[in-house]
């Protein structure tokens, strides 16, 4: 009987703790910690008051397109509600070991997810992913995720080619409109573009681009001149005025300054531009311009990492993930019509009953292509390796976000800008630390 009455006493003893909470070594009571709102129901996710996020740049605020990445980050940051401690944004980093360095400091200030924006920056990120398997890795324009086997490892891009395209409709209408005015005759319907490197990236852009103008001026040519630079205002102005003197009636860019578009401006030359709305600096010319929306993808590689859930090692955005935009029409240069057109074709593109590199649209050589192997899985060899094409069309950003379109087309040239500067220029970019010259 006393057994059973102190085994009584205990369990009673025993519920009194618990209901009245745990004693602590100075003889105060604490109440039990409700946790139900502390974190995300999975163990592993972070809640977002404790997160970092880093964002590497390899420019800064005046390259629209290191903007572009900046201003996303920053919608994002305000959607989530987090503070700009939580945010780190290290700008003109670049393409080199102090991309590693940078990635490095970045987790040791405790960010949780680093993103890193351009192509150069791929291989050092690579390590850093490696050297931190705790810290999620993203890389925009790179090529090596879907193949790497990295899981903390991602490439992201997005279809801009879609982007491009409806750009070049826009221009081509421009284009029709100068020749049913009498301005130009047919003949005379040469474009220009202002290229940073001989890319496939840049490449699948002025096609897509020139594709988009064709689609309104089937007898449409165009130019393109490179300048060996991501972000260089003189050589992108002197570009620009190039392809202008070679009698060229409208200029578009992949390049990251406003050096041509203000070069257009100055010459009554419309522009298409890139990431970056230039009515402010060209009125008279500016048209639209395309870009890629990154708040997107922040926002769900951000969301995942703080659920603790994976994500695509590779991720393409498309129009209808809000990821390709095309920025504000301006109505005082384009074309009557353009924007009811652009809305035609953008419906065309999102029902799948338009494709941009539709096969019947274009020729090499003369002759049209019903096949053609693609550099997707980028070894270092530049030899392709993949069926591109097939129903009709080269299936751009299927199998690698970032793109691997790189057939030179009928109907465009391509040229460098000749000039004492550019060579020099190009030289020196090309580590040439002494140059000698020849009097003539």
């Amino acid at each position: 009987m006393k057994k059973i009455l102190a085994i009584i006493l205990s369990l009673m003893l025993v519920i009194g703790l618990a209901a009245c909470g745990a004693k602590t070594d100075n003889g105060d009571t604490t109440a039990a910690p409700d946790n139900s709102e502390s974190k995300p129901a999975d163990a592993t996710g972070i809640d977002y008051s404790e997160m970092k996020i880093g964002l590497i740049c390899l420019h800064d605020e005046n390259s629209t397109y290191d903007n572009n990445f900046i201003i996303a980050m920053n919608e994002v940051k305000e959607e989530l509600g987090l503070s700009d401690d939580q945010v780190l944004i290290k700008t003109n980093i670049g393409e080199d070991d102090s991309c590693l360095t940078t990635a490095e400091e970045l987790v040791d200030e405790g960010c949780n997810i680093i993103f890193a924006d351009s192509f150069g920056h791929e291989t050092y990120i690579m390590q850093a992913a490696q050297d931190n398997p705790d810290v999620q890795f993203c890389h925009a324009t790179g090529t090596h995720a879907h193949t790497a086997n990295i899981p903390n490892f991602h490439n992201a891009f997005a279809s801009i080619y879609e982007g491009r395209f409806l750009a070049g409709v826009a221009a081509g209408m421009k284009v029709k409109e100068m020749i049913d005015s009498g301005k130009i005759t047919t003949d005379q319907a040469k474009i220009g573009y202002v290229g940073a490197f001989p890319y496939a990236e840049v490449k699948s852009g002025y096609t897509s681009f020139f594709l988009g103008v064709r689609y309104i001026v089937p007898e449409a040519t165009m130019e393109v001149t490179f300048t060996n630079s991501w972000f260089d205002i003189a050589l992108e102005r002197e570009a620009a005025l190039k392809l202008i003197n070679d009698g060229c009636v409208l200029i578009s860019q992949h390049a990251d300054s406003e050096g041509a578009p203000k070069a257009c401006e100055e010459k009554a030359i419309p522009n298409v531009a890139y990431n970056i709305n230039t009515a402010s600096i060209g009125p008279n010319t500016a048209l639209v311009s395309s870009r890629i929306n990154w708040a997107p993808y922040y926002k769900l590689a951000i969301e995942a990492t703080a659920q603790g859930k994976s994500f695509d090692a590779d991720w393409t955005g498309t129009i209808a993930t809000g990821s390709v935009e095309l920025l504000e029409v301006n109505e005082k240069v384009a074309a009557e019509g353009t924007d009811a057109k652009l809305a035609e074709v953008k419906a065309a593109l999102e029902a799948g009953t338009l494709k941009v590199y539709d096969t019947k649209t274009f020729t090499l050589d003369g002759k049209t292509l019903d096949t053609y192997l693609a550099d997707v899985d980028d070894d270092g060899t530049f030899t392709g390796e993949t069926e591109a094409i097939s129903d009709g069309y080269f299936h751009e950003s299927e199998y690698r976000s970032a793109p691997y379109f790189d057939i030179e087309i009928d109907g465009i040239t391509t040229l460098r800008p000749y000039s004492f500067y550019s060579r020099i220029s190009f030289l020196l970019k090309r580590g040439h630390n002494v140059l000698c010259f020849k009097q003539k």
